[in-house]
């Protein structure tokens, strides 16, 4: 089958993304890959959907991660019709094209729309990634899996929900991933509070969440798949990301580092309390950033970090993930039940 993965700008790929890995399983398991940037479709009459994508056949022989990036990113783009294509899969970072491309993400979201109106199958779900596209998704979850937070963009507001907590908080952009633009405010540290504020308030609107003492630990990042935790060769797929010293952040590119996550009953009951909406919503792969006894991310567009998990496992998630798939796309598209007008 044709697995068409929607990226922000292919030559803003790397060989660690997890896009990339399932990239190479897809192929090695006889698949054909197409790569789609945010730029790059074709709206024609009838509802139709084309897009300029870079395709990579199945080889004979698999290449390395570095290899196949290298091939791709030399590729000719080829006008395809969406209708060609079994799978649309959505992996592109809406806040990377906020400042550049501020059209791009609400584009992509559209064209999937269509393509998924048309009778394809998309993942994850456009429809609800309307209502997932930033940080106020999470608030839709029970209560007590949630830190406590205000969403503002006034630092008065800030000021008085410090002192509501007594200590400390942490500030980030609503919109925002990577670790870009967090910041950790003390009750007796706050002369620059305002300014702050504003400096993460140019890019829209500022969270504050209350502060976790078990951060220091880390987070983990735990996979679901479909609604259920990413499980192969009774593992799962998780990893805890250890920030460095004197840095509050552990994203692994913010200088955090990835050990292998012990999961316990508790990590697993906290997540329990999550699946149904997430399977609700059609959020086919899914990243949950935990600390503690709390939820303080969900990840929806795209979900990284599980090249690391592979090589602290010893385990191969992405085949788990890409067989699921194959499943799941044989199932969409039943003979009596797939639309006349794709091929």
């Amino acid at each position: 089958m044709k697995i068409a993965f929607l990226i922000n700008q292919t030559h803003k790929e790397e060989e660690k993304f997890t896009t990339t890995i399932l990239a190479l399983k897809a192929l090695e398991r006889g698949h054909t890959v197409l790569y789609i940037g945010l730029a790059d479709f074709v709206y024609k009459d009838e509802q139709r959907v084309m897009a300029h994508c870079r395709l990579m056949e199945p080889p004979e022989t698999l290449p390395t991660a570095a290899r196949f990036m290298k091939t791709l990113k030399a590729k000719e783009k080829e006008l395809v019709d969406m209708a060609d294509v079994e799978v649309l899969w959505l992996r592109f970072d809406p806040t990377l094209d906020m400042i550049g491309r501020p059209w791009a993400s609400a584009a992509g979201i559209q064209f999937s729309q269509l393509v998924k109106r048309n009778g394809g199958f998309v993942i994850n779900d456009p429809d609800n990634l309307i209502e997932a596209n930033n940080k106020l998704y999470l608030q839709n979850f029970p209560k007590a899996i949630r830190p406590k937070t205000l969403v503002t963009r006034n630092h008065e507001d800030v000021t008085a929900f410090l002192k509501e907590q007594g200590d400390k908080i942490i500030l980030k952009p609503l919109k925002g991933s990577g670790g870009k633009n967090v910041f950790m405010i003390k009750s007796g540290e706050t002369q620059n509070l305002k300014q702050t504020v504003e400096a993460i308030a140019r890019d829209g609107y500022v969270m504050a969440q209350e502060y976790l003492p078990d951060a220091v630990k880390g987070d983990i990042r735990f996979f679901l798949l479909n609604g259920a935790p990413l499980m192969a060769e009774g593992k799962y797929a998780a990893v805890r990301r250890v920030q460095s010293a004197d840095e509050i952040r552990s994203n692994i590119h913010q200088g955090g580092s990835a050990q292998e996550a012990e999961i316990t009953d508790d990590i697993l009951k906290l997540v329990k309390k999550v699946t149904k909406k997430l399977k609700d919503d059609n959020m086919y792969l899914v990243g949950l950033d935990i600390v503690g006894d709390k939820i303080m991310e969900i990840n929806v567009f795209s979900p990284g970090a599980l090249m690391h998990i592979n090589q602290l496992t010893g385990i191969d998630f992405t085949e788990t993930i890409i067989i699921d798939l194959e499943k799941r796309v044989k199932a969409f598209y039943k003979p009596t039940s797939r639309p006349q007008s794709r091929r």
